[in-house]
């Protein structure tokens, strides 16, 4: 019994460690506020049916998209059919056709309206059909439910209910928003894609409470019983505030425990999650709006010429009526009739001579009828076709389906098809749109040696732009590797270089440095280590990049083998006896990576004895935090991480510290006053606890991982920009690196003017070192005010006929001012002149300002 309690408290051991920050963030929602209005959904987990008896009443998770039902399709399309200015013209006509007014019979209007208006009709029908089988599709997915007695039963979609446990199996996506229970993990992690939601590629990392990690069989579900409070359904992906009560103890939720409906699982065998929203109650349902009336330009366009052609119309009716009355009164002058042969004293109330103004105005309704031709109706049926056969080639084109995911094209509507040829601008991102997002390591620089003789796709179009020629065998500080590497590729590898490879790098000079570079490599991570029946580790990471460096690791004799609760096992290569070590390290702490710290570190215990703190973060935060004694290959290591920038690739700075016991006993004291704290500025203390040991580092090198750009982006940005489609590719690369990596994907081509706006100059950061903010400000808003300015000039008038094509490229320092009130509209009347933008060192903040600032 103590064993088992023994190793269940080492299981969680390793949770505490991994949610170092995570399992803070958000930790000042208030749930005091649970019960309250906006919080008072209440869950019974494992018990759906309690919560008829209670009084509460939930939606199904049965969800629709369609824009029609069998109900409203009728009124709604008539309306969108009538919404057409030339429909409800032939509408009224054909009402009036039925009448002694008409000069054609009532069949020869109203038929061809009808025809227009059930082809119409039967288009819009067909493609909410579609949608409705699309709906059909996803409600019909199969998800296993407990139904009781620890049985887990395959479930529809549709029939899931609140308070349901369900588990979801790896790859498979979230049929319903649901809190996390455990995972095949023994620390309850999971892995997350939310490209559907957010349009993230890198995988989010979940974690269930530690009361609940024991729950991860299907078994242990027969008795469990839990009562969820929360937040009532909204639209905010990135909040939650609930909690759990089970066995008479409250545990507070966070947007940690929640997993997402239309997210997927990754790298994550299986998961128990308890559902809390279900259908149009969940996050993203709540996020979708009503299908549209979508209506395009064209048929906007359209509407006006009708407008036009219809005032016309009514202009030649209105002229013939007037002249009609006035001769219809004329008709009897003096009790004698002029034109008797017409017989106007037998006729009807259209052409009596006594009532002039009335004929007249009938006659006016008969000119409008007559005329009505003027008003092409065939015009608008023609389009409806061919709207309909582009959407058919749209589908069945086979230069856009996705043979990897084994994914065509789909046109869900055809209203909006010319719409695609009025594209102007494209905004973009790099990472996972222009670039795979699949990371390979292939240079490093170790004690202030550049390693790795590898050529990536931007030094190639370097290469092209001097006239040059590189090979894949490029010379690198003077060695050159002649032989053929036979050895099969490896996903994330992409490195070479003897001196170091197959255990050669016992023989250079810093092999020491070499040695610690690479342990740091395979021990500073949150991956899991998966081994197959034949003894092969594959790994999980919730980034390509953390893959890329346990992978290169691993290939260069230092392979995270394995990780418990409170170690991580090291298999390391020794050359020089061509034996292999286990090396065991006991793990104290992870402080994780994020946006605003750039950096990651774990604390770990040697076999020796040793307290390591082992770092990795980017230059701009890693260099400052060096030792004196720490910054001995600082300016090598600068120079070789310009270099690979240059080329494209992306950079870490890698160094460590030694800690003594006393040490890391006043900074554990201090992180775990912190993390107890129940203050509003908690968040604050854990991060100035991170901070205060963060310091005092040293430098043992950089890592270059390249993120190859996708299959065919430089010839599609070419065709774009031959059909004279402007692009804007929002980056956090230097600006370079941006430079390069826009001439590799043809962003910028040979000829093209670039037009730079930078504060990355000399009397700007003299005067940043004096600290004065507000001069600061000042002087940086008027220089890129003043470089705009200068832009503006060297773009030719728009009256003057000019072959020459100009790119903006922008900093995000000058971003910030180029995007203030007084400044935006210069900043975008250059913007629209450049056939291509690149905004560098741009933060995510910063990104969704351009979007807004754009489509604003």
């Amino acid at each position: 019994m103590a064993r088992h309690r023994s190793k269940r408290l080492e299981k969680l051991k390793l949770s505490a460690l991994l949610t170092f920050i995570r399992c803070h963030r958000g930790s000042s929602d208030d749930h005091s506020r649970i019960g309250t209005v906006g919080f008072s959904r209440v869950v019974y987990v494992n018990e759906p049916d309690m919560l008829e008896k209670e009084g509460f009443s939930y939606l199904l998770n049965e969800v629709s998209t369609t824009k029609y039902n069998l109900g409203t399709f009728l009124p709604k399309s008539l309306f969108e059919q009538f919404r057409r200015v030339a429909n409800f013209y032939f509408l009224v006509s054909g009402i009036l056709a039925l009448t002694p007014l008409a000069p054609y019979t009532a069949v020869s209007a109203l038929a061809p309206l009808c025809v227009v208006i059930v082809a119409t009709m039967a288009k819009e029908g067909v493609e909410d059909w579609r949608r409705k089988q699309q709906d059909h599709e996803l409600n019909n997915r199969i998800v296993k439910v407990h139904r009781g007695n620890g049985n887990f039963e395959e479930t529809k979609w549709k029939d899931i209910k609140v308070g349901d446990v369900i588990k979801v199996e790896k790859d498979n996506f979230f049929p319903a928003d649901m809190i996390l229970l455990s995972s095949n993990y023994p620390d309850g992690i999971c892995y997350v894609e939310t490209m559907n939601l957010d349009g993230e590629t890198n995988l989010k990392i979940k974690q269930a409470l530690e009361v609940t990690l024991d729950l991860n069989e299907d078994i242990k579900f027969r008795e469990v019983r839990q009562t969820i409070k929360c937040e009532d359904p909204n639209a905010n992906l990135y909040s939650f505030v609930g909690s759990m009560e089970w066995k008479g103890q409250q545990y507070p939720l966070s947007p940690l425990q929640l997993l997402l409906r239309d997210s997927k699982l990754r790298n994550t065998d299986y998961i128990y999650g308890a559902v809390i929203f279900t259908g149009h109650d969940t996050k993203v349902m709540q996020n979708a709006t009503d299908p549209p009336s979508k209506r395009s330009k064209i048929e906007k366009k359209m509407d006006k010429i009708i407008y036009i052609l219809m005032s016309s119309l009514l202009m030649i009716a209105l002229l013939g009526s007037f002249f009609f009355g006035i001769w219809t009164k004329e008709d009897l002058r003096d009790g004698k009739l002029k034109r008797w042969y017409l017989r106007p004293d037998a006729s009807t109330i259209f052409y009596d001579p006594k009532r002039a103004a009335v004929a007249s105005f009938f006659h006016l309704l008969t000119a409008l009828m007559l005329y009505s031709y003027f008003i092409p109706i065939s015009l608008y049926i023609s389009i409806e076709m061919v709207k309909l056969l582009q959407a058919l080639f749209i589908n069945q084109d086979i230069e856009m389906y996705h043979e990897e995911s084994d994914k065509p094209t789909h046109a869900r509507t055809s209203n909006l098809n010319e719409e695609l040829g009025m594209v102007d601008t494209i905004l973009s991102d790099k990472t996972g749109t222009l670039t795979c997002n699949m990371m390979e390591f292939i240079k490093c620089s170790i004690a202030g040696t550049a390693y790795g003789q590898g050529v990536t796709e931007v030094e190639r179009a370097m290469a092209m732009r001097k006239g040059a020629r590189l090979d894949d065998d490029i010379e690198n500080g003077g060695h050159k590797d002649n032989k053929i590497d036979d050895s099969p590729h490896v996903k994330g590898f992409n490195f070479k270089d003897p001196r170091i490879m197959d255990g050669n790098w016992i023989h250079e000079p810093n092999r020491d440095m070499i040695r610690d570079f690479f342990r740091l490599l395979a021990i500073c991570h949150t991956c899991i280590a998966e081994t197959d029946e034949n003894g092969k580790v594959s790994y999980e990471a919730e980034s390509p990049d953390e893959a890329a460096f346990v992978i290169a690791a691993r290939e260069l004799g230092f392979e995270f083998y394995k990780r418990s609760p409170s170690t991580i096992i090291v298999r390391e290569w020794d050359p020089s006896q061509n034996v292999v070590e286990k090396r065991k390290y006991e793990l104290l702490n992870i402080l994780e990576f994020s946006s605003s710290r750039k950096r990651m570190s774990v604390i770990v215990k040697e076999p020796e004895g040793r307290i390591l703190l082992l770092s990795k973060g980017a230059d701009s935060v890693m260099f400052r935090r060096l030792a004196p004694n720490g910054r001995k290959i600082e300016e090598a290591t600068r120079r070789h991480i310009n270099e690979y920038s240059d080329s494209g690739l992306r950079t870490l700075v890698l160094a460590y510290r030694v800690l003594d016991d006393k040490e890391y006993k006043e900074f554990n004291e201090k992180l775990n006053a912190a993390k107890t704290s129940v203050s509003a500025d908690r968040d604050e203390k854990i991060e100035q606890a991170a901070d205060s040991i963060e310091t005092d580092l040293i430098l043992l090198g950089a890592t270059a991982v390249e993120d190859k750009l996708q299959k065919g982006v430089p010839e599609c940005i070419d065709k774009l920009a031959q059909a004279g489609i402007k692009i804007w590719v929002l980056t956090g690369d230097k600006m370079e690196t941006a430079i390069n990596i826009g001439f590799a994907c043809s962003l910028l081509r040979q000829g093209m003017t670039q037009i730079i706006i930078t504060l990355e100059q000399s009397d700007i950061i003299a005067m940043e070192k004096t600290g004065d903010k507000f001069a600061i400000a000042k002087a940086s808003k008027q220089r890129v005010m003043d470089q705009i300015e200068v832009g503006i000039k060297q773009i030719p008038p728009s009256t003057k006929v000019s072959t020459e094509s100009f790119a903006l490229i922008i900093d995000g320092k000058s971003l910030t001012y180029a995007l203030e009130d007084d400044v935006k509209l210069k900043f975008l009347d250059l913007a629209i002149k450049c056939a291509s933008v690149i905004c560098c060192r741009s933060s995510p903040k910063q990104k969704a300002l351009v979007r807004l600032f754009f489509y604003s």
